[in-house]
């Protein structure tokens, strides 16, 4: 694999965990803000409506950005966010830096899984797409603990500078390994939003939406399920959420060469085996090595579902790619706030700490349902995958190919389908 993909990764490690480390950082936050836990909750949707507005919008606003310059702008936005949140002299501004970083979340993956996949063969792009995620994955093994646990001792700010940080290391990263990947000479806005609009890239897109939200409103209260059902002490809730990460990096290491070898199967099986994950999740739970195996599982199965997607809105969209695959990560984000969302309700209406898992099923249910219904649907024999089109990636032996003259058809997307 390119050390490119190294950079990508290390960018990836960075958002992972100024994504994720509020949750554990709640409590400390509201102290020393003088407001209340639920009102510092607020923060997670802050970065969430920040993925959701960006992904978009700056994908638009940079679709004539060379692809390396975009990445590092992005980066830059990142750090500018995180340091802003540090240096945050009261709530509303900590809001404020949330949403800022949140903003270029979205398109860094988007562009980032772009150029990942122009960095080599056409038989190798999911998993260079799912090596950049890796860094995503570590981020809830090493970065999200250690970030919580620095916050806890040195207060939260600490958390948010260090982040910062990362973001410039990220930076130089990009700006010495990443090759120059210029836009393709064809690539307008218009072309873009054109296959957004794509009935396949939209089932895609709410496939990710019911799948991933499964995912989502059983991990948002896993802190208060492993002390109020499985019996664990508060010291143990960053060893159950680091357990998470693991099974999300098993996940994303299985997923790659799965979804090149099988798209649609590996989505439909990973989707299948979620649901099933969720709904022994409320009786395993109550045995303690079962509720961690339960855990582990949950990650991995659940993570396995992102390369999948995001390979097949980047085939779907063909040679306007960009705009989709950063939308895919709008749609992970609004099932991240729909799950927490849904599975709150449960909780509140009653049903028990466990009770967000059956939600979470059914919404997984949903998704492989969205999921099959768009493989029926889809017709085209020869949808080939031309995320590589155009020259300048410098490395992949497809990297030269021209949009709509890949003389490899029989690796296309709708080629893996069919094995």
């Amino acid at each position: 694999m390119p050390l490119a993909l190294l950079a990508l990764a290390v960018s990836a490690f960075g958002i992972g965990t100024t994504e994720f480390v509020m949750m554990g950082l709640l409590p400390n936050v509201a102290d020393d803000l003088g407001t209340s836990v639920p009102t510092a909750g607020h923060l997670v949707s802050a970065y969430a409506i920040g993925v959701v507005v960006g992904a978009p919008l700056l994908t638009a606003v940079g679709s004539r950005i060379p692809r390396k310059r975009m990445l590092l702008l992005l980066m830059a936005l990142f750090t500018v966010g995180n340091l802003a949140s540090a240096l945050a002299p009261g709530f509303g501004w900590l809001l404020g830096g949330r949403f800022l970083a949140g903003l270029p979340h979205g398109a860094f993956f988007g562009v980032g899984a772009v150029v990942a996949a122009r960095l080599v063969s056409e038989g190798r792009r999911a998993r260079a797409v799912a090596t950049m995620f890796l860094g995503l994955t570590v981020a809830n093994i090493v970065g999200v603990p250690a970030a919580t646990l620095l916050g806890q001792h040195l207060g939260w700010r600490a958390t948010f500078l260090v982040v910062a940080a990362i973001g410039l290391c990220a930076m130089a990263a990009l700006a010495r390994l990443v090759p120059q990947v210029p836009v393709d000479a064809h690539q307008r806005l218009g072309r873009e939003v054109r296959a957004l609009g794509n009935r396949q890239v939209l089932l895609g897109l709410l496939t990710a939406v019911f799948g991933f939200a499964g995912v989502f409103a059983v991990y948002s209260y896993l802190s208060s399920m492993t002390t109020e059902v499985m019996g664990f002490g508060e010291s143990t809730v960053t060893l159950v959420l680091a357990l998470f990460g693991i099974g999300m990096t098993l996940g994303a290491l299985a997923a790659g060469p799965l979804t090149d070898r099988a798209l649609r199967p590996t989505l439909y099986g990973s989707l299948g085996a979620l649901a099933v994950v969720l709904v022994v999740f409320p009786y395993a739970v109550h045995v303690r090595w079962a509720a961690l195996v339960m855990v582990v599982l949950l990650g991995g199965v659940g993570f396995m579902t992102t390369t999948p997607l995001q390979m097949l809105v980047m085939n779907k969209a063909k040679d306007a790619p960009t705009l989709a695959s950063a939308s895919n990560h709008s749609a992970f984000n609004l099932a991240n706030a729909g799950g927490a969302w849904l599975g709150g309700v449960a909780i509140t209406a009653g049903w028990g700490w466990t009770s967000p898992a059956l939600v979470g099923a059914a919404l997984a249910v949903a998704g492989l349902a969205v999921a099959v219904t768009a493989g029926l649907l889809d017709r085209d024999g020869r949808g080939v995958s031309r995320i590589v089109a155009g020259a300048g990636a410098g490395a992949g032996a497809g990297a030269g190919t021209s949009a709509g003259t890949d003389p490899r058809p029989e690796l296309s997307e709708a080629g893996a389908d069919a094995r």
